[in-house]
């Protein structure tokens, strides 16, 4: 039974590696690139600058129960502030 719950384990952490590759640097890309991304994607990890990277999430809807939308601005090619969509935060992060 343990045994089964560990490969279960292991299977889930890698897929969970791979659907976390990050692509370009959002200041790499026009601001409604990155914004479609997110659309698109749903949830997306993104470098967002020197050794950064983010989790943006296009709605609350693709946050954990306990979580809340906030509004996320990113650097891009064309704007230093694109609002590209939320950042997932719990209710009792700190500004």
């Amino acid at each position: 039974m343990l045994k089964g719950v560990l490969i279960s384990l292991f299977v889930s952490v890698a897929a969970t590696a791979a659907i976390a590759q990050v692509g370009p640097p959002t200041s790499q890309r026009p601001c409604s690139a990155n914004r479609q991304l997110v659309m698109k994607e749903g949830a997306v990890v993104l470098d967002t600058g020197p050794n950064t990277y983010a989790r943006f999430v296009k709605s609350g809807a693709e946050c954990p129960v306990d979580q809340f939308p906030e509004p996320a601005w990113v650097p891009s090619s064309n704007n230093p502030q694109c609002f590209i969509g939320y950042r997932c935060r719990d209710s009792g992060d700190e500004f």
